[in-house]
């Protein structure tokens, strides 16, 4: 990254404190970046309207609020939002319906590196 250009803020949105910790900690091998961290999806929403994070990590299935929901309702703070839904064994039936929501993409859980730099790349 240039000089002059501010480190992308991502938002990590998981009710799991491992996964938060392990997506960080991925992150933060990939480059500079500014991260933040919610622990459900009404957290999400909150912290998604005041940091207005470039890329947001939403894991599908949480307590409080469900990812689908956070993810509708980031879409309608902003529909231009880059939200990746992250997904484990059992829930890709819930992909389809993120797509449809607007979610940019997804990801396996466990979260691998690889697959986190392709959506990086990707956004910038």
């Amino acid at each position: 990254m240039s000089e002059n250009t501010k480190p992308l803020k991502i938002l990590i949105c998981d009710d799991s404190a491992l996964v938060r910790k392990q997506l960080s900690k991925i992150l933060s091998e990939i480059g500079d970046f500014e991260i933040f961290v919610a622990a459900n999806g009404d957290a999400a929403v909150r912290k998604y309207a005041e940091v207005l994070p470039d890329l947001s990590f939403m894991d599908i299935v949480m307590p409080e609020k469900s990812g689908i929901d956070a993810l509708k309702d980031i879409m309608s703070l902003n529909p231009a939002a880059k939200v990746v839904m992250a997904s484990s064994v059992g829930t890709q039936g819930n992909l389809k319906t993120a797509i449809e929501c607007g979610a940019f993409d997804f990801i396996q859980k466990p979260v691998e590196k690889s697959a986190v730099e392709k959506i990086i790349k990707k956004i910038m």
